[in-house]
Parts: structure tokens; C-alpha cells; sequence
């Protein structure tokens, strides 16, 4: 960074616009958010600027300009519109030592304004060093759509309440009363303009002495971590890992993806290689609950989506069975972010109406199932886990009248840095992948539109190798 963000404190302080045109006024539209006294120097100033003037939000100084006159403010900006006038007003206001903005003149700025989201007295500043300001301006419209309008208020009621939360509530239990407070009921009255049922559940909680709890246990969050990128997230999952206490994670989990987790989250690697598992499921159920038995919040990171053959079912039987609230996230399957890397619809109106999900192995003795059932017009197949097994999805394809020659696509490692591409055929996708030295989870997406014979219709077969 070639800038250091902070948030400069204005009450009780002057900041001064030099100028009294159009420029000046939008300084002041923004100076206007904080408390600040906010001073205009300027000979003249235009009507809005007046009127400001005239209500009182502001002062106009319309004497000499000297160093003098910048001493202790906060900040200047310097607006007239005039590059020499504004250079020599620089020089003026740093003879001073008082940080300043020129506008439009980048390299006679201590300070730069960031575009704001404002939800006072939530603020999110996002600054792009001058570099980009219309993608500033873009990232502020996607935050402004996720923080609904009257968040600012609710902070404010915890601003209030702190004191009161630091006197009644136990050290160990203010994290989990916040988290309920901003996460919970109170955050859910408060988004929908219930403010008033918002502010006497967090005051009937801290009376009694913490948030509420229906169960000793903790719980555990079942999340998608997706395909590998790590923007693929659901916005619910990004929340769910920033408010563990413990994750668990395999190696299909991309790192990317636990950067988004918090910091002081405990995370556990269980391993699971395909063929060699390190941690047996057993032994991943069991400790996923003992956690959760301690009162902490689990989550439990799966690649693409925790119910597709990820053994979701197991998991969420060991946790009811011992009485943990559970929570399911869903996430992008592999199926899914493969067929958009590569620039496919899984389904096409009129063509493929029919999307099947099979396993290429089977889970009690590891056979490939039977494929035949599924292969029909209409259909798009998508085989999870298939690259040991290609040579004989191959032989099951063409034993069908899949043709020899419907091009097949290889994908490595979707969605992420390293994502690879192979082009063949039914007939030497299984060659083919060998040559590549890909191994690992594979997805074979078939798909057999309604228009054409099986032996006739041009297949397009797509390998997801990657998460």
C-alpha cells in the first residue's frame, strides 16, 4: 500500500475548503456527514455554498489567506479551480503541517476520499490510491446492496449498550452475545423495521445475564466451500466461517477459501486422499461432535456442495445422535462449475431436460455402476469421481451407442489459477488422461439431447477434474 486507511477524528475540529465553486460545494456535501466545523474560504461563494452558510452549517472566512489560518485543523481541501492558486494554497497549508487535498492534483495530496458507504456510525471506505476511481465507485454500489439501510442504528444501540454488556455479561460469554446480537434475532428484527422488539431482546438478554441458548451444545455448519476459487462462495458461507470457532477442512478445500475464515479460528486438517483416507469418517464424526459438545461453533468445510457425495448424511447422523443443532450451506458443485468453465449449460431448452448425478464408484465395494440407465435422449449424465475409472466409463459409452467420436473435455483443477483444459474423444478419453498424468476426482458430463439417435447426436462429454 502507498496509502495507510484510518479515520481521521473531526468532532470538536475545523476543516477548511478552499474555494467557493462547484468543486468546493461537493467537498462539502461530503464534509457535511461528519461533525466537523467546516470553514469556506473563498472571496465569493456560489448559492449552495451560501446556504449552507446562512443555516449555519458552516463559516465563511473570506480575508487573506495565510499559513496562519490552516494551523490545527483537521484536514484542507483546496477546490478553486485554478491550478496555480490551488499549487500556491498547498504551499501554505503544509507550511502549516495540516494534512490537504488538492482535487484533481494527486501528487499535491496527503490525503485522497475514498468512496463511502455510509451507515453511520457504520462507515466502509474503499480507496483505490487514484488509481481506479469508477471501480471504487462499483465496489461501493455491491456493498450499499448488502447492507441494508438502517444497519447504522443497531450498531449505535451496541455503542450504547457496551458498558452496560461488559458489566453484566461473563468475559467468555460476550464474543457468543454480540455474535447473537448481530447474527441472530436481534439482527434479523432490526433488518425488517422492528427495531423497537430488536433493542428489548438484546435488553431482556443482557438482563439475563447472556444471550439465549437452547442447547448446551454448539452446532455445526455443514458449508460448500464450491470448486476452488474462492468468490464462488455463498455470501452465508463467508459468514459462517468468519464466525467459527473450529474448522474443519480436507485437502479439496482450496487455501484461498480459508483465508476468508477468522483469524483466531482453530483449523483442523483431516485429510482424505482418494484410496487413503488419514482421518477415517468415524473419527472425523467423532471429533466434529466433540467440539460442538464443548459449546463452540463447527464448521465443517466441504468442497462444491456438502450434499453431493460428500457424506453429508453420515456427518448429520452423528451430530442429531448426540443432540447438536446442525446447518446445511449449500455450495457450487464440481457439476456445475465445470460446465461454466468451459462454456456448456448442463441443460438446453428443447434439447436436454433431465440432469442425473451418479458416483463412478460404488460406496460398499467400489464397482463401477451400471450407466446404461441413464444413458436416454434428453439426459445430461454427470459421473462424479471417474478418472481411475475411465477406461471403463469409456467401454460402458460406447456399449450404449454413445459415438466413438463425441468430443470429450478434460478440466483440471476448475475454477482455479492452475485450471487446465484437454480436448479428445469417448474412445481416447481414457488414453488421453493418462498422457495428461491427471489423477484425482473427475466429473463426466454426457449429455444426449432430444433432437438426435444416441449414435448420431454428437456428445459433448466434459471432465471436471478439479474440485
Amino acid at each position: 500500500m502507498k496509502s495507510f486507511p484510518m479515520f481521521i477524528r473531526t468532532t470538536g475540529r475545523r476543516v477548511l475548503i478552499v474555494g467557493g465553486g462547484e468543486q468546493a460545494a461537493q467537498k462539502a456535501r461530503l464534509i457535511l456527514k461528519t461533525d466537523a466545523q467546516l470553514v469556506l474560504v473563498a472571496g465569493d461563494l456560489d448559492a449552495e455554498l451560501s446556504a449552507l452558510v446562512a443555516s449555519g452549517q458552516a463559516e465563511h472566512y473570506g480575508g487573506p489567506v495565510t499559513s496562519a489560518l490552516f494551523n490545527g485543523a483537521a484536514m484542507t481541501f483546496v477546490a478553486t479551480g485554478c491550478p496555480g492558486f490551488d499549487a500556491a494554497v498547498h504551499a501554505l497549508v503544509t507550511a502549516a503541517r495540516c494534512p490537504v487535498n488538492v482535487v484533481d492534483q494527486p501528487d499535491l495530496c496527503d490525503l485522497t476520499t475514498p468512496s463511502i458507504v455510509d451507515r453511520d456510525p457504520v462507515v466502509v471506505a474503499i480507496g483505490t490510491e487514484g488509481t481506479a476511481p469508477v471501480l471504487g465507485r462499483q465496489i461501493k454500489t455491491q456493498i450499499e446492496q448488502m447492507l441494508v439501510p438502517n444497519l447504522g442504528g443497531l450498531a449505535a444501540l451496541a455503542g450504547r449498550m457496551r458498558s452496560a454488556v461488559a458489566g453484566r455479561v461473563p468475559r467468555a460469554g460476550r464474543r457468543d452475545f454480540w455474535r447473537w446480537v448481530f447474527a441472530d434475532a436481534p439482527r434479523h428484527s432490526w433488518t425488517r423495521g422492528a427495531e423497537r422488539e430488536a433493542a428489548r431482546l438484546v435488553k431482556d438478554a443482557l438482563a439475563a445475564g447472556g444471550a439465549p441458548s437452547t442447547s448446551p451444545n454448539g452446532s455445526v455448519a455443514y458449508v460448500g466451500a464450491g470448486p476452488g476459487a474462492r468468490d464462488l462462495l455463498t455470501l452465508r458461507a463467508v459468514q459462517r466461517l468468519q464466525e467459527a470457532d473450529v474448522i474443519f477442512y480436507d485437502r479439496l478445500v482450496d487455501g484461498d477459501v480459508l483465508e476468508l475464515a477468522r483469524r483466531d479460528a482453530e483449523r483442523v486438517f483431516v485429510g482424505k486422499v482418494v484410496g487413503a483416507h488419514a482421518w477415517p469418517q468415524d473419527r472425523i464424526d467423532a471429533a466434529v461432535v466433540a467440539e460442538a459438545r464443548r459449546g463452540r461453533r463447527v464448521v465443517r468445510l466441504k468442497s462444491g456442495d456438502p450434499g453431493i457425495f460428500g457424506r453429508l448424511d453420515e456427518e448429520l447422523r452423528a451430530a442429531e445422535a448426540a443432540g447438536i443443532a446442525t446447518e446445511i450451506v449449500p455450495g457450487v458443485t464440481a457439476a456445475c462449475a465445470a460446465a461454466a468453465s468451459a462454456g456448456q449449460p448442463l441443460t438446453r431448452r428443447g434439447e436436454t431436460d433431465t440432469l442425473v448425478l451418479t458416483a463412478a464408484r460404488s460406496q460398499n465395494d467400489g464397482s463401477i455402476p451400471d450407466l446404461a440407465r441413464h444413458i436416454r435422449a434428453g439426459t445430461t449424465l454427470a459421473i462424479y469421481m471417474g478418472v481411475s475409472a475411465s477406461d471403463e466409463i469409456s467401454n460402458q459409452l460406447l456399449s450404449a451407442k454413445v459415438s466413438p467420436d463425441a468430443p470429450v473435455s478434460v478440466m483440471a483443477n476448475v475454477s482455479k489459477r492452475n485450471e487446465t483444459l484437454i480436448k479428445t474423444t469417448v474412445s481416447e478419453m481414457s488414453a488421453t488422461i493418462a498422457q495428461s498424468g491427471i489423477t484425482g476426482c473427475a466429473i463426466i458430463s454426457v449429455t444426449l439431447p432430444h433432437r438426435s439417435g444416441l449414435a448420431t447426436c454428437g456428445q459433448h462429454v466434459l471432465y471436471d477434474l478439479g474440485a
